[in-house]
């Protein structure tokens, strides 16, 4: 019995990691090297960017999704807590992307960012640091509704994600100045 329920818990563990392998996330914010274009930086707090919202793209969700949320996040900023740029969630699970310049797919909203607006805050990271890494990252989760407020923080939603993940597709990037 335990035999075969040892087999059986490693093929499940095959079967989820080959679909959490087909989950995958894209955006246009960066070069081949991975470093985002100036025109995606933030335009405040020293930085002259254009502050341009990305295109991100995804494919391959997970089979049993109900909806998406994304969050980009520099784990690098000199906070004690990072730093969230953008957090979009209740994006419906049947999306491929949040496209630049479109609105957001109907019943999705954004959360408030750590500059304190709503929507995409590009990258502005201090003058010398070390360039800092800007986690994308995709959930599939099993709900529709994640049912946080609208006003919650990326952290809230971070604990609410987390609680309802089915998987999760990243890109991590960089930007210096």
């Amino acid at each position: 019995m335990l035999k075969s329920l040892g087999t059986f818990l490693l093929a499940a563990a095959a079967v989820c990691a080959a679909h959490a392998g087909d989950f995958k996330v894209t955006t246009d914010a960066a070069d081949a090297k991975g470093v985002i274009a100036q025109r995606f930086a933030f335009d405040g707090f020293g930085c002259t960017g254009q502050n341009l919202t990305p295109t991100v793209r995804w494919a391959g969700v997970p089979t049993g999704a109900k909806s998406l949320a994304l969050t980009v996040y520099d784990p690098d900023a000199p906070t004690g807590s990072g730093w969230w740029h953008w957090a979009v969630i209740d994006i419906p699970a049947n999306a491929a992307a949040l496209p630049a310049g479109k609105p957001l797919p109907a019943g999705a909203h954004a959360l408030r960012n750590d500059y304190g607006a709503t929507g995409w805050g590009g990258p502005c990271p201090p003058a010398g640091d070390a360039p800092h890494h800007y986690v994308f990252t995709v959930y599939a989760l099993d709900v529709a509704k994640l049912g946080i407020p609208v006003d919650a923080s990326p952290a809230m939603a971070g604990f609410a994600i987390h609680a309802h993940m089915l998987g999760k597709a990243q890109v991590t990037l960089t930007y210096g100045r």
